[in-house]
């Protein structure tokens, strides 16, 4: 493997007081569970567990070094491990963070928004990586933590650069853009998420346009011209950005979505990207992610990338685990379509993730089910925003719907009770009926917010019913 740091680089970054040997960095780590041989570890305090904590399991597991506060310099052996000491941890992880982000010549790309910065994350990686070296946020590493390791972890022959930028609060991003210090800034869409710490979707449009004050010069802003936000956000961007590019269905947008082929694996698009007609396979299936895919794609031929290539790429797209992976499970009979949509919602995302129920057809006698959980964050609009869901559910052709948490008895409520599951206060009490209520054919879309903990009915489910071999998929298809 690499080396990621020089033992001199990486000290004068943080302006460290060393002790020890320092072995070669390859890799910069915050947890010992997925720490690797020859990773830089920092000991981050972190809300309920402290990072000084796993100095000692860092160096069994085989850390060349470990970041620590003045307060723990003398609480470790140093034939255990070489230490790098600082005044705080999470101070020199950004201070490493900032000495990646001037020693490359990479282009950076940033990406925020409401719905679709992790899947636009991700798409953008798949689609840069065919032109060169690309670094990119792993998982949903967004945050105050987050950002600052990924840029750390970012190899100095980088390419590209693309790096997910998250927030619950005013400021948050602007802190993080600063240092990703973007060339082009992509704003996926601005919807009611956060509503309970923002008040109004205005207000969730301003902190989202922070990501332009870390723009450099001649930076690029890329927006959604579909999004009631857009003449918002593009007045903000205009104060920083040199240009302003358009992405979506509108008349004039300058990433423009002309045709698109919906398909319960796949979507097949025609698009006309800054001037370039192109048609391309979207490896996974869902309407939001096309649009989503306009603006990956012209942030790739902003970037200098191969436009052709990267379209090619987007076939290879999967919906990952809670973001719409799909499974097929056996059950008497024949099988059953999983769609694993729960690592999180929101008013927009519920709404997508019904669309794509919709879309996927069930078997012979199957029915479509959706399992909800609730939307957190909404504050005094959460009942109303539940309640506003009963029209998607119906569009959806939804036939049974179980509903989880104090809020989503609103939608629960709303809806006809021939379409009526299901209603429970956690989603441990809804475990057992959704389990037995399933038939051959059915096709089961589970989604809510974290805290909703719609996660274990994904799990029980798999548990309960073993995955679909090819033979047994077939047949149930039939």
């Amino acid at each position: 493997m690499s080396i990621l740091w020089t033992a001199a680089d990486f000290v004068q970054a943080m302006d460290g007081r060393v002790i020890g040997d320092i072995k070669p960095i390859t890799g910069i780590s915050i947890d010992t569970r997925t720490l690797e041989a020859g990773d830089a570890f920092f000991a981050i305090r972190g809300d309920r567990f402290d990072g000084h904590d796993f100095v000692v399991k860092a160096f069994e597991s085989g850390a060349s070094v470990a970041v620590v506060d003045e307060a723990h310099a003398d609480a470790f052996d140093p034939a255990a491990g070489a230490l790098v000491v600082v005044p705080d941890v999470l101070d020199g992880l950004r201070a490493l963070g900032q000495a990646a982000r001037a020693r490359t010549d990479a282009r950076i790309i940033g990406i925020t928004g409401s719905v679709g910065k992790t899947g636009s994350k991700e798409a953008l990686k798949i689609a840069l990586s065919r032109s060169g070296p690309t670094h990119a946020s792993a998982a949903s590493y967004n945050n105050h933590w987050g950002v600052p390791l990924t840029l750390a972890r970012m190899p100095a022959d980088t390419r590209y650069g693309v790096f997910e930028m998250g927030m619950n609060a005013p400021g948050e991003i602007a802190a993080l853009t600063r240092q990703v210090r973007p060339q082009i800034a992509i704003i996926t869409t601005v919807e009611p998420v956060h509503l309970e710490f923002f008040g109004t979707v205005e207000k969730i449009a301003d902190a989202k346009a922070e990501i332009f004050e870390g723009l450099e010069p001649g930076g690029i802003a890329v927006l959604n011209a579909d999004n009631p936000q857009f003449e918002r956000l593009s007045a903000v961007a205009r104060t920083r950005a040199e240009r302003i590019v358009s992405f979506g269905e509108a008349e004039g947008a300058d990433a423009r979505l002309e045709q698109v082929a919906l398909h319960p694996d796949c979507s097949c698009v025609d698009a006309d990207i800054l001037g370039t007609k192109v048609t391309y396979k979207y490896g996974a299936p869902g309407r939001h992610l096309v649009g989503n895919s306009l603006a990956v794609l012209a942030a790739v031929k902003l970037a200098g990338a191969d436009l052709a290539l990267a379209a090619v790429a987007l076939a290879d797209m999967q919906a990952p685990r809670g973001r719409g992976a799909q499974t097929v499970l056996s059950v008497p009979g024949g099988t059953i379509t999983l769609i694993d949509e729960s690592y999180n919602a929101n008013p927009a995302s519920m709404r997508a993730a019904l669309d794509l129920l919709h879309q996927t057809e069930p078997g012979f006698r199957g029915r479509r089910i959706a399992v909800l959980g609730d939307m957190l964050e909404l504050g005094e609009a959460a009942e109303d925003l539940h309640r506003a869901l009963a029209g998607p559910v119906e569009d959806a052709f939804v036939d049974l719907l179980f509903a989880c948490g104090p809020h989503m008895r609103a939608l629960y409520d709303a809806v006809p009770q021939t379409r009526r599951g299901r209603h429970a206060q956690t989603s441990d009490q809804l475990v057992k009926s959704v389990v037995t209520e399933l038939q051959a054919g059915d096709v089961i879309m589970v989604k809510g917010s974290l805290g909703s903990r719609m996660g274990p009915i994904v799990e029980a489910l798999r548990a309960a019913y073993p995955v679909a071999d090819k033979t047994t998929e077939t047949a149930g298809a039939a």
